[in-house]
């Protein structure tokens, strides 16, 4: 018996193409030994002055508790460190460190690769309304 229902349901097509996208990129990551949660974590550091772990947990789509543990192994591998936030001694912020900068500059050409793939086999005006359409659900 077909699964048609399942076919059907929009949650369930996004789920499979984010999973999709995600297996060709864990793929291409693995030479480098970078995890997916990693790649995020250095993307979102690089244009940033610092964040804050519950931001980066929320923008990198990480559980806090497993967010506290990928940031201890990129502190220990000079990636990332931690310093207080001027405006709230009580909070800490992650910042890129030479070396997450420097990872993140050999891996981004992964990520860019993959982008330019999905827009040569979707035409422009497809590919910018599946964006309209999918912040609109996000936003709904």
């Amino acid at each position: 018996m077909p699964d048609t229902r399942l076919n059907e349901q929009l949650a369930y097509i996004i789920a499979l193409v984010n999973k999709r996208l995600e297996d060709e990129l864990e793929e291409r990551l693995r030479p480098a030994g970078v995890p997916i949660e990693q790649l995020r974590i250095l993307e979102l550091l690089q244009n940033s002055d610092g964040r804050s772990m519950g931001d980066l947990a929320q923008r990198a789509l990480i559980e806090p508790t497993t967010l506290t543990k990928i940031i201890d192994r990129m502190v220990s591998d000079g990636l990332v460190y931690r310093t207080p936030d001027p405006n709230d001694r009580r909070r800490v912020l992650i910042r890129l460190a030479a070396g997450g900068k420097a990872l993140f500059k050999r891996l981004d050409r992964i990520t860019i690769s993959q982008q330019d793939r999905l827009e040569k086999r979707i035409p422009p005006a497809k590919m910018e309304e599946l964006r309209r359409l999918l912040t609109e659900i996000m936003d709904s």
